[in-house]
């Protein structure tokens, strides 16, 4: 059972309105600079933030749905929820993955909103936290999940809005180069990191550690070229070195009836992420702290009762060239379905249609990579997201060796991921063998669009969809956004 984690939430008390004894000691009042100067109140100040992350329906970064997550994982290869022909899903999904989503796609709009809401979040807690002179530990906390934000919001738009102060209006400035948003982050990400705690686990499970803010820099390093025109590969392998250095381990994979889809490895999107290999989880209980609805929106209905009590969404399938690829003996090949299945469904590898008609009822192969976790109900399950893993860390490594032209010492970082899923090592990795062993180890976690950009892989025709125009390595930004800030300008091509 999932042990519930909240770090420190305070409520400040109402005042009470009995004024028969005017002289009464008062203990509801409590100075800003006070509170937020004690651990209980510091630890509430970044609560805040990290709540913004889980967030709910249209405003999280993983597990509820038409937000951050979708318009990361839709746009890329890896997944599409078709719009049916018997006139069930909207249009949204489909449309982000042909590359024909209008300027005014909600899932475009939330994601921003999101991202900003949580910047707000956490520009007041750098304040409150600086004002209070509160643990530095504390105050670079709050600052480098700023900055994770940041990465986010230039990862998918480019050139955005970039303040730190809230009492900047943030409708009222301009655009900030990426490049020039790209240098802020990394500076304060070096200024910060090593302040952060090194503690794993317990009251650090799903915040922002040493290990996580050195994950943030490896990754910002990592898509230097993309951001900057200006590669940065030795940088990003040292800070992925130092997250290595922390004592993460790959969990183990071994056959096991107790554990989802039978095998320890799927452990890993279970109820609980496991502490040896996760670097950030995203804490989820089903209707009380949001949910995880990737398995339930992949399921037909029959098969979702069969498998977890619940009808299915009969929504998110995967393409079958992206299925294609996995080697028969990955086990990781096991979190999907095709053929006949439980419920008396059977599931066709192909879909004849995304958009118009739509596909069939049973078109497409499913997945259950997250496996519903109690407790549970008919809108998602308790998995918690693992928004960074070890396994990352590796490929991570393995691949800036590769570009740095150390192919040798590149191997071993890849081939532990590989021995994991039981295939056969490979002596001298290839660019291309990375970016396929990132889409076996990462499918399903928010990590593909990324990559396929970073490998030159986005614009590429694949399945349904037609080759793109450079431009579309942006998303736009919203319309309503425009709107709102006539200071800013729409992404080239929209």
């Amino acid at each position: 059972m999932k042990k519930i984690l909240i770090f420190s939430v305070f409520i400040v008390g109402l005042a009470a309105q009995s004024c028969t004894k005017v002289n009464e000691k008062v203990y509801d009042k409590y100075p800003a600079d006070q509170f937020f100067a004690t651990p209980a109140g510091a630890d509430d100040a970044l609560a805040t933030v990290v709540g913004k992350i889980t967030g709910t329906w249209g405003s999280n970064y993983a597990g509820r749905d038409n937000c951050w997550y979708d318009l990361n994982s839709f746009s890329s290869d890896e997944q599409v929820i078709p719009h049916r022909n018997t006139g069930d899903w909207q249009l949204d999904f489909a449309q982000l993955y042909t590359r024909t989503a209008p300027t005014s796609l909600g899932i475009t709009n939330n994601t921003w909103n999101w991202l900003y809401s949580s910047i707000s979040s956490a520009n007041d807690a750098v304040a409150e936290l600086t004002s209070a002179k509160a643990d530095p530990s504390k105050i670079a906390e709050a600052k480098v999940m700023r900055d994770w934000f940041y990465y986010l919001l230039i990862d998918d738009f480019g050139d955005v809005p970039y303040y730190t102060d809230n009492n900047t209006d943030p409708n009222k400035i301009q655009q900030t180069k990426r490049a020039d948003i790209y240098n802020a982050i990394v500076t304060d990400l070096k200024a910060n990191v090593d302040l952060l705690s090194e503690n794993r686990g317990g009251a650090y499970y799903g915040r922002f550690n040493k290990w996580t803010g050195y994950m943030v820099l490896a990754k910002v390093y990592l898509n230097a070229e993309v951001y900057t025109g200006t590669a940065h590969w030795a940088e990003a392998l040292a800070a992925a070195n130092k997250v290595a250095s922390g004592g993460f381990t790959l969990h183990p994979a071994a056959s096991n009836a107790s554990s989802p889809n039978g095998n320890t490895y799927y452990e890993l999107f279970g109820n609980v992420c496991p502490n040896d290999e996760t670097i950030l989880a995203e804490y989820i209980t089903e209707n009380i702290i949001s949910g995880n609805i990737y398995t339930i929106r992949s399921l037909n209905s029959t098969n979702g009762v069969a498998l977890i009590g619940f009808n299915g969404w009969n929504g998110t399938i995967i393409p079958s060239e992206y299925y294609d690829k996995f080697d028969n003996a990955d086990i990781r090949k096991k979190q999907f379905l095709v053929g006949p299945v439980a419920g008396g469904v059977t599931y066709t590898r192909d879909v004849s249609s995304l958009i118009n008609p739509g596909a069939g009822p049973n078109e497409g192969i499913r997945n259950v990579k997250f496996l519903t976790a109690a407790p549970l109900d008919a809108s998602g399950g308790s998995n918690d997201f693992p928004i960074y893993r070890y396994a990352d860390v590796l490929l991570m490594q393995a691949e800036c060796n590769v570009r740095l032209g150390n192919v040798a010492a590149a191997a071993p970082f890849l081939n532990q991921v590989r021995e994991r899923a039981g295939l056969a090592d490979i002596t001298a990795p290839t660019l291309d063998n990375i970016y396929d062993e990132r889409g076996f180890e990462l499918n399903m976690e928010g990590q593909r669009r990324q990559d396929m950009i970073r490998f030159g892989k986005y614009l590429l025709p694949h399945g349904f969809v037609s080759a793109g125009a450079d431009y579309m390595k942006l998303f736009p930004i919203p319309s309503a956004v425009l709107t709102v800030n006539p200071k800013l300008k729409q992404n080239p091509g929209y």
